[in-house]
């Protein structure tokens, strides 16, 4: 089972050629992270994830984790690695230094994530969900509060996760029977039970902050009565410590299909004490702030599942022999030939490619933007980034993740019958990847979100300050002979991107079914037109670079090749998606109920 290695050369390609980050940092007042830094992290993830995480990565999942009398016991070497993780400040990166972190940009931060997540996906959640608990604390918690968790969850003592989820209501948090009942002292007792909590019971850390979701006795009915609580397990003393133990449990943790090494938990809270983060009436506001850190990270995870994926699908592609090249053998010397000469396997390989590298540079185009929004200068600048992420997060978790599914079962049929058994460790990554496009919020509730709220819901403000990129982007490289092609489709599709919208608007004031009825495909072709303009963006670069006489000629032409390939192979997806979304609500609603 090959190891995973870091795709440092392709990372730096788009850091460092194709979005260009060291000049924001220096824009952005950041110049501790010069080049030679961000090189040296770098390296030094590829290393801890290659040497500590990825050998954890199949013991992890054979093992998964125990529980007895409500503790959970993580498998083997997990405590360990965390140890580590946490000692070498790779948690801690991006935090504020009054907290202990390094104040490193987000975008960097990110990148580590990215080698964490595609060398051990089940370990990544830990420090995920502890990264997202900050940020909502950092964001709405008192100075107080801020002080006191914010100094524990930045070095890793302490984790945190975030609980949502109820057994009789998932997306729908209006239901939640959660209750808080405030006490003299100003805290509150909370009790309830929250299922799928990740992360919510182990043994890697000396506590664990809870943030929940719970609604006090006055509570008006729905989302508008929800507040957020922090809710450790270990109530801090005066000092600040782990002092004695809450009203909380473990009761079980979920068999799972995948990331069996993360720890999937259902929490009782039976009158634990809780503190209110935020304002009364105004946790789900609260709480969006770590479930958008989550949906990002999450869409990363298909990226990650995918490069995991393409990279043992192509050592086996190259060393599998099978029948000979139509054209003649290739390998006369042997057998057969590798299977990587076969169209078909060409065909897998090359959409792994494009959608892996298509999707590595989205999530870096909005690593940029978290780091715009958090250290821009001026407001204007930093309100366009927060309104160009708010459109781009749906769009990165659920075609992230779709593709990342896709990509991970080309794997697999790569590795034919290998790869339906445990040895080849493919399998392990299909069960992986399916939970991606299910949880912080399933596809179908993303693509609502980018059309309802996102698109129509700012009246296209927000689409038209994308698709304006896009138009600037198409005007300048307009005299390219050689992609003048690619460029007009380009063009094209991006007048379409707001030519859909307007039919589906229309229609929608006629029958709402239609903006349901229409999401997923709209978010489909949204996500092919990105990849469109990001991988031009990538193949002008590569031009570039070769026209220059770069001396890494493979690396370039190979870019060339697999944006050729996109748009050839890929793109025209996209015109299926219009078909379908323009075919209206009614062959989906005129159904009957009992003729299902």
């Amino acid at each position: 089972m090959p190891e995973y290695n870091a795709p440092l050369r392709d990372m730096h390609f788009v850091m460092d050629e194709v979005l260009d980050f060291a000049a924001g940092y220096e824009a952005y007042g950041l110049e501790d992270a010069s080049p030679d830094l961000v090189r040296a992290i770098l390296e030094e993830g590829a290393k801890f994830t290659k040497d500590v995480l990825s050998p954890l990565n199949r013991t992890g999942d054979e093992e998964g984790c125990h529980i007895e009398n409500g503790e959970v016991t993580t498998p083997k070497g997990f405590k360990e690695a965390y140890k580590q993780y946490c000692e070498n400040g790779w948690g801690s990166m991006t935090a504020p230094v009054e907290y202990g972190g390094q104040a490193l940009p987000a975008s960097l931060g990110l990148a580590v994530s990215e080698m964490v997540a595609s060398a051990n996906c089940a370990f990544g959640m830990y420090p995920g969900l502890s990264h997202g608990c900050a940020a909502a604390i950092r964001a709405h918690g008192s100075q107080e509060q801020k002080d006191l968790y914010l100094s524990k969850l930045t070095p890793g003592t302490w984790t945190g996760t975030m609980c949502l989820t109820e057994s009789h209501c998932g997306t729908d948090l209006g239901l939640i029977k959660t209750r808080a009942v405030p006490e003299a002292d100003g805290s509150y007792k909370i009790t309830g039970t929250k299922i799928f909590i990740s992360c919510g019971e182990h043994d890697m850390a000396e506590n664990i902050v809870h943030l929940v979701l719970a609604k006090l006795p006055d509570a008006p009915a729905g989302t508008k009565g929800i507040s957020l609580f922090i809710v450790p397990k270990f109530l801090p003393d005066a000092a600040g410590e782990k002092g004695e133990r809450n009203n909380l449990a473990c009761g079980s943790i979920e068999h799972k299909m995948g990331i069996k090494a993360s720890a999937t938990c259902v929490m009782n809270f039976d009158g634990a004490t809780g503190f209110l983060i935020g304002d009364i009436n105004k946790g789900l506001n609260c709480m969006f702030t770590m479930m958008n850190h989550a949906r990002l990270g999450t869409g990363m995870q298909g990226l990650c599942n995918g490069e995991t994926s393409y990279q043992s699908a192509l050592a086996y592609a190259k060393d599998r022999l099978q029948m000979r090249s139509l054209s003649g053998p290739a390998a006369p010397e042997k057998p057969a030939d590798p299977i990587i000469v076969h169209p078909d396997v060409r065909r897998m390989l090359l959409t792994m490619k494009a959608f892996n590298e298509g999707n590595r540079a989205l999530t870096y185009y909005t690593a940029q933007l978290l780091d715009q929004a958090h250290y821009a200068k001026d407001e204007a600048e930093r309100a366009a980034a927060e309104e160009q992420l708010a459109f781009l997060t749906p769009i990165c978790k659920a075609f992230m993740t779709d593709t990342g599914m896709e990509v991970t079962s080309l794997g697999m049929q790569i590795f034919g019958g290998h790869g339906y058994i445990r040895e080849w460790g493919q399998e392990q990554q299909m069960r992986d990847c399916r939970i991606a496009p299910i949880y912080e919020g399933t596809n179908g509730i993303q693509a609502l979100d980018l059309l309802g709220r996102k698109v129509l819901g700012s009246q296209g403000k927000l689409l038209a300050a994308f698709t304006k990129q896009v138009h600037k982007f198409c005007q300048a490289n307009e005299g390219n002979s050689q992609f003048a092609d690619d460029i007009a489709k380009l063009s094209q599709l991006n007048v379409q991107w707001g030519e859909i919208t307007q039919r589906i608007a229309g229609r929608a004031m006629q029958n709402r079914e239609e903006v349901g009825a229409c999401s997923v495909d709209f978010l489909m072709f949204s996500g092919y037109v990105v990849h469109a303009f990001l991988w031009l963006k990538m193949a002008t670069v590569a031009q570039k670079q070769l026209d220059a006489g770069s001396s890494e000629e493979n690396f370039y032409k190979a870019k060339l090749a697999t944006q050729n390939f996109y748009f050839k192979r890929l793109l025209p997806r996209a015109q299926a998606h219009v078909e379908a979304l323009d075919s209206g609500a009614d062959n989906l609603m005129d159904i009957t109920v009992d003729q299902f």
